[in-house]
């Protein structure tokens, strides 16, 4: 277990970090002139973005292989976009001074879609570069 977890370091702490913004109270900020319409939704996006790109990286490091297979690909954005939807869930049930939204959701998926399909892209050209 330990040795599974030693390249994913970096997607836990972000998990966690995702959890706690995601479910702390944050009063009124979301309505500050400082934020613009859509705000929330980047946000989401950006960081579902990241925690992806932290997990696949950690399964590249592991596996000691030159590029993603579409599998983990695939297993990694599912994992990533149902984390999203458990904590959209949670804020429905469990932390009420939250909303859970659909398209919170969306932005979710996008973000975890867009860092897949980014990390494939950007390892197949590397790897047709060297050969």
């Amino acid at each position: 277990m330990k040795a599974a977890l030693k390249y994913q370091k970096l997607t836990i702490l972000w998990a966690l970090f995702i959890f706690t913004i995601c479910t702390i109270n944050l009063g009124g900020v979301s309505h500050s002139p400082l934020f613009f319409v859509g705000f929330d939704k980047v946000t989401h996006c950006g960081l579902f973005f990241v925690l992806t790109i932290f997990w696949c990286n950690g399964i590249i490091r592991k596996q000691k292989v030159k590029f993603l297979s579409y599998t983990s690909a695939a297993i990694v954005t599912v994992c990533s976009v149902a984390y999203g939807g458990l904590i959209e869930i949670l804020q429905m049930t469990i932390f009420t001074w939250r909303s859970g939204e659909w398209g919170d959701f969306a932005s979710d998926a996008i973000g975890a879609c867009m860092a897949a399909f980014s990390i494939v892209i950007i390892e197949r050209a590397l790897g047709h570069e060297k050969s």
